[in-house]
């Protein structure tokens, strides 16, 4: 195994096994041998040989191809055994439903998973409440308190509490919640998001009213003007990187099993969308990993047809040659979606509704990270029309093949339950997909943020590109010191490397200013405030074409970033079929980064 050495930190620090006087007592391959062990054991309800399916679990993620969610990690073969990332729980309008939920979101927030909600059906604050003559106090009041609670359990102490809060754009309380979060000490336990629907999007685009919706009578108690409420989501977004957007009929559109339920809210990170009371397993594949070198006498595919030449090359001895090795993908993902099945049965849930839920629709998040490591190695800069097209190729291949592999098992232990009436339940779908049986999970592709897991593998995070090529970042406040190893790499074979140079690159974000660097290494590894806002959400938009779920990408923005900047962010992530977005303007808000200096 080849393991950084903050690889090793955080291991230690988050996933390896601990005595009770918190003295590791587990190596790295040890952890990887109890998760596969843990999750193979599915295997036996199938009449499969567990130690076989073990083997390979093992392999891929001794290998650092493919690592599931963390609360896998973490509780898989413990008396936890809470293996899934991603929740959301009903908030009905009584207290009894209130705080029932927040029951359960603590024992879901203990197991190391995150959870969102919707408090869209809550009465507004002044509403009456006739059971007790007196008046409501309104979603943001009962939202202070679920991040009191957040900020007790702490996740178990392994993670630190996560939350997704959404209301809608047309509840009487939307402003109050839109500016909650410009106060810095307010919610910190919690990313939020306005539910915004087609109603608002056309009163926007027509300079028109909006009617308030009061979820208690279902009676219009006002109107807004479009205009002036997004105004006010763009100033709290640039303030402070909240809120963020969800487009809530799109992701209703295509919600696979309309006849279970409808829709309201998503993760922590906005990627998952969920049913009430539903769960998901997520996983991730390092796209750079899956590569191979190329040689003169290897066959390209007709993906680079001699696009994909590294403009790192000089001669014959630097740079990078590589190329997808489309068979190892394939099979990893056939390999990846049995383990994220077998994870659905060998979970311990903390909610017997959300057993229920989860096994009714088994939905699973395969996704990807090391996206950008893998353009460096192709030798494509990460905002160009090269890169769209390939992000657009790749993760049809992913969602391709994880629905034959999910519609393979689907033949050998059944469709999963709520097949029937979902919108996948077509001889249209059945015969255009290859899907004789069906399929064994209602979504398969999710691209998540993989914070901690892009360090344990030593890739760059989801499909994000790089931060800074070197920097100092704090998890778990462990402080770690990153500088980016193909760069590295790369200055040295290109006899451009010093200790002093790698210095002064910890001091800025980008590597423009720097006259001994040559031109094509600065514009390979380009990072995120070099990117343009509109060039950050079309990368987006080409991984949510082939995503059944969604996309977390975040959408960065220098600090001298306008209010227009955001607002036509927000706008292009509507135009371009994104299900949400999140901007972030760098230091609008504290963060994991030290402070580092913008190259212009």
């Amino acid at each position: 195994m080849k393991l950084t050495e903050n690889a090793l930190k955080i291991l230690e620090t988050r996933y390896l096994l601990k005595d009770e006087q918190g003295i590791v007592r587990e190596k790295p391959e040890e952890m990887f041998r109890r998760v596969a062990r843990a999750v193979a054991s599915a295997e036996r309800l199938y009449g499969e040989n567990p130690q076989e399916w073990e083997d390979k679990f093992y392999d891929a993620m001794s290998s650092l191809l493919f690592l599931p969610n963390t609360p896998t990690m973490i509780n898989a073969g413990k008396d936890m055994g809470q293996l899934a990332a991603c929740f959301v729980l009903p908030v009905d309008d009584s207290m009894k439903s209130i705080f029932d939920t927040l029951k359960n979101a603590a024992l879901i927030l203990q197991s190391g998973g995150g959870t969102g909600f919707s408090f869209s059906r809550l009465r507004p604050r002044a509403d009456i409440v006739k059971s007790t003559g007196g008046i409501a106090s309104g979603p943001v009041s009962f939202m202070r308190i679920y991040n009191t609670a957040t900020e007790v359990i702490k996740q178990g102490g392994a993670r630190r509490g996560a939350n997704m809060g959404i209301l809608r754009i047309d509840h009487p309380d939307v402003l109050e919640f839109i500016k909650i979060k410009r106060r810095e000490e307010e919610l910190l336990n919690f990313n939020i998001s306005i539910a915004v629907t087609e109603a608002f999007m056309d009163a926007l685009k027509n300079d028109a009213e909006y009617d308030l919706i009061n979820p208690r009578s279902n009676r219009i108690t006002g109107r807004l003007k479009a205009r002036e409420v997004f105004k006010e989501i763009v100033e709290s977004a640039w303030e402070t990187g909240d809120p963020g957007l969800v487009f809530i009929d799109r992701i209703n559109s295509d919600n696979p099993t309309p006849h279970v339920g409808t829709i309201e809210s998503t993760n922590p990170c906005g990627e998952q969308p969920l049913l009430p009371y539903e769960a998901c397993v997520l996983g991730s594949i390092d796209l750079s990993k899956v590569v191979r070198p190329r040689g003169r006498n290897t066959p390209l595919t007709p993906l680079d047809r001699g696009e994909l030449s590294p403009p790192l090359k000089k001669g014959d001895s630097g740079g990078f040659f590589a190329e997808i090795d489309w068979e190892q993908l394939k099979y990893l993902v056939h390999l990846c979606v049995r383990f994220l099945d077998d994870a659905i049965d060998a979970n311990r849930y903390p909610v017997p509704e959300i057993e229920r839920m989860h096994k009714g629709n088994r939905k699973i998040g395969l996704g990807v990270m090391g996206w950008a490591d893998l353009l460096i190695k192709l030798g494509i800069r990460y905002n160009t029309p090269k890169a769209y097209k390939l992000a657009r190729e790749i993760m049809k291949f992913i969602r391709d093949h994880a629905r034959e592999a999910s519609s393979e098992l689907a033949r050998q232990r059944g469709a999963f339950p709520n097949f029937k009436g979902s919108i996948y339940d077509t001889p249209e779908f059945v015969s255009r997909g290859g899907l004789r049986g069906g399929l064994r999970n209602a979504t398969t592709t999710t691209i998540a943020p993989t914070g901690t897991l892009s360090l344990i593998a030593g890739c760059s995070s989801g499909i994000e590109p790089l931060f800074a090529v070197s920097y100092k970042r704090l998890v778990l406040d462990t402080e770690l010191f990153e500088t980016h190893r193909l760069f590295l790499e790369t200055a040295k074979q290109r006899g451009f490397y010093s200790d002093e140079l790698i210095v002064k690159i910890g001091k800025k974000i980008g590597l423009r200013g720097f006259k001994e660097i040559p031109n094509d290494v600065k514009r390979l590894f380009v990072t995120a405030h070099e990117i343009p806002p509109e060039d950050h959400v079309e990368v987006q938009a080409a991984f949510q074409e082939f995503t059944d779920n969604a996309v977390s990408k975040t959408i960065n923005l220098r600090q001298r970033a306008s209010r227009d900047d955001v607002a036509k962010a927000f706008l292009l992530a509507y135009e371009k079929g994104c299900k949400g977005i999140t901007v972030f303007r760098y230091g609008s808000k504290r963060g994991t980064l030290v402070k580092l200096e913008e190259v212009d």
